[in-house]
């Protein structure tokens, strides 16, 4: 192992160099002008994402901003009172509510008041399948029944049938941790990856599913199923180039299912293809410090695959005399 680890870090980006969830290129000038009190390039960036069609960043940047806002408000509580029927700040606002609602106490009571909001920003562009996303998460923090969740995926897909965002609010929902099983959580991720587009991030939703089952054990699946997953992610991530921004997280989501599925060599192929970019979901699943997770099962898996590297090459096995 001593000889070995060393040598394992060829590829990994020191500890020091390793950043946790980066903004892209487009993001990063909106959150420092946020952060200076200037909403104009947030709001600039998802009016982009809307006139686009780009929904898959257009959910991301959501998210992010939402959860900048979160902690900073004033910059978009000065863009709701310049524009508040602008679709992009009511987007924001029922994604802001919603978050909210999650980390509160009165979880049901707040969700429950955010209804309206959502039906704000769904009407605002009816093109647009993020509301919808932030409307499934909706449905499981308020537990609406099935029925409400199968109107809702409806809504959601005839918008846009191949939204990732979408795809995995919607397999949380049917997670054995919340309203389905891990049968039913699997079903749907498998049909979802089945007929997803070349290159789409929808392939990693049965790796999702894994993670489900693997954070919420119940029941019994079958050991090959949880490999297939994992074999369909990794054959995805190898599209993408390595420290790809675009694929972080699903990368570091496999290398947590590829842990905890013991295939130490698969997961060292992960984190080098992740490259500098530790994203929080799912290391802060696991610990209120998801950057030091990550760190450290980094070093885990270094350990793990040089106690399987052979001390000896051929070589070194040679009897003396023998060329």
């Amino acid at each position: 192992m001593i000889r070995h680890t060393p040598r394992l870090a060829a590829g990994l980006p020191p500890d020091d160099e390793v950043l946790l969830d980066v903004p892209d290129e487009r993001l990063a000038p909106a959150l420092v002008a946020a952060g200076r009190g200037d909403y104009g390039p947030a709001a600039k960036l998802l009016a982009t994402s809307r006139e686009a069609a780009e929904w898959e960043n257009r959910d991301r940047y959501t998210t992010r901003l939402a959860a900048f806002a979160r902690s900073r408000p004033e910059w978009f509580d000065d863009w709701l009172g310049a524009s508040p029927h602008d679709p992009d700040a009511l987007l924001l606002k029922a994604e802001l509510a919603v978050m909210r609602g999650w980390e509160s106490p009165a979880r049901a009571e707040l969700l429950r008041d955010a209804g309206p909001l959502l039906a704000a920003a769904a009407d605002a562009d009816p093109r647009d399948p993020v509301p919808w996303r932030i409307a499934l998460d909706h449905a499981r923090g308020t537990h609406a029944p099935h029925t409400v969740f199968e109107q809702l995926w409806e809504e959601a897909v005839r918008r846009s049938s191949y939204h990732y965002g979408c795809h995995a609010s919607a397999l949380q929902y049917l997670s054995a941790a919340w309203y389905g099983s891990h049968r039913e959580c699997f079903d749907f991720a498998e049909r979802a990856a089945q007929d997803a587009l070349p290159g789409s991030l929808i392939q990693v939703l049965p790796a999702r599913a894994a993670f489900a089952y693997l954070t919420s054990p119940s029941g019994k699946l079958p050991r090959g199923r949880l490999d297939a997953a994992a074999d369909l992610a990794i054959a995805l991530s190898r599209e993408y180039d390595e420290g790809d921004p675009w694929p972080a997280e699903v990368r570091n989501l496999l290398t947590y299912v590829l842990v905890r599925l013991e295939r130490w060599e698969d997961a060292l192929e992960q984190l080098r293809l992740i490259g500098p970019y530790a994203t929080s979901f799912p290391w802060d699943r696991m610990a209120d410090d998801p950057l030091g997770q990550f760190l450290e099962l980094r070093d885990g898996v270094r350990i793990e695959v040089a106690s399987m590297t052979p001390l000896r090459t051929p070589r070194d096995r040679a009897r003396p005399g023998e060329h």
